[in-house]
């Protein structure tokens, strides 16, 4: 079968149920595993966010958007010469990646139409649902069915393991400037792992807020995972942030417990790896997270000093 997906989280599944290799077109966001490297890129971004910060990457898609613009390409002759039988695509967010609607005038061109499964998770149980429509729709419906139930059981240990424990009040930061707290499965993966989530809303949409907002909701932990950013790339504008923004160097400051966390790999991506990301919330929320830890998953930087200082 030749498979195409250009959701990130969908192509996950799609190594996971080893079928790598079935791959014959991906999105550029598409980098894990190393499994799917071979396959041909076939929608890139129409603006390099790589190097603009957040406040900047904010004002580029609101103007893009106003104006119509697209704010992805895809290459119609390298989706033709893929020739898929299946093609995974989504429909939850319109800025994170291209869209079925996006799609439509490439695959008329197509020899012959393939099956389109369309995404849109809402939640982290829409999200393991998906697992299992990937499966039927890649021919490997048992597969599917085994990962999914793996993956709800693991959900399940983190779940049993904070029930009893106290709730601290988690603050999920999804974006800096401006500040956007985290939705959809976000609030629902702080709930099992064993915290209150004080501003957002599962199964909605993220939603910006105000510093004041932030400060009435009195926060005992705060998670700042950035959609799509790395550790490090998070580090590096926080520390920019602090310098030409007194909210944040005195936010900082004040938090008692922050922690910055591997968005692209476990919280942004409606994907398998959002189970790693509740059982790594469960570790943050439970202070099984050493002070000072400086992980590939997790950093540290309870206190603007910890921030500015070197990356240890």
């Amino acid at each position: 079968m030749r498979i195409c997906s250009l959701v990130p989280g969908a192509t996950e599944v799609v190594a996971l149920l080893g079928l790598s290799h079935d791959l014959v077109g991906i999105s550029h966001e598409c980098d894990y595993p190393e499994t799917i490297r071979h396959a041909p890129v076939v929608v890139q971004p129409t603006f390099d966010s790589a190097v603009m910060d957040s406040a900047a990457i904010d004002r580029q898609v609101r103007a893009q958007a106003s104006s119509g613009q697209k704010l992805y390409e895809v290459n119609g002759q390298a989706l033709i010469d893929a020739r898929p039988d299946v093609i995974l695509t989504q429909d939850v967010c319109h800025v994170c990646a291209v869209t079925a609607h996006q799609l439509e005038q490439t695959i008329a061109m197509l020899p012959s139409r393939p099956q389109v499964l369309t995404l849109d998770p809402r939640s982290l149980k829409a999200v393991i649902d998906d697992v299992e429509r990937i499966g039927e729709a890649v021919s490997e419906p048992a597969r599917g069915r085994v990962l999914a139930e793996s993956l709800s059981g693991r959900l399940r240990t983190v779940e049993g393991k904070h029930r009893s424990l106290p709730r601290p009040r988690v603050l999920c930061l999804e974006w800096l400037s401006p500040l956007y707290v985290g939705g959809h499965w976000v609030p629902e993966m702080v709930e099992i792992a064993g915290g209150q989530d004080v501003l957002g809303c599962a199964g909605q949409p993220s939603r910006q807020v105000s510093w004041q907002e932030v400060h009435a909701a009195a926060p005992q932990v705060v998670v700042l995972m950035p959609c799509g950013f790395s550790i490090e790339r998070t580090v590096a504008e926080l520390r920019q942030l602090c310098r030409t923004d007194h909210d944040w160097s005195q936010q900082l400051s004040l938090w008692p417990k922050t922690y910055i966390v591997d968005a692209s790999s476990y919280f942004s991506r409606p994907g398998p790896r959002l189970v790693d990301g509740v059982e790594l919330l469960g570790d943050i929320i439970s202070g099984a997270v050493a002070a000072g830890c400086n992980s590939p998953m997790v950093r540290d930087v309870s206190g603007s000093l910890a921030l500015l200082g070197s990356s240890r």
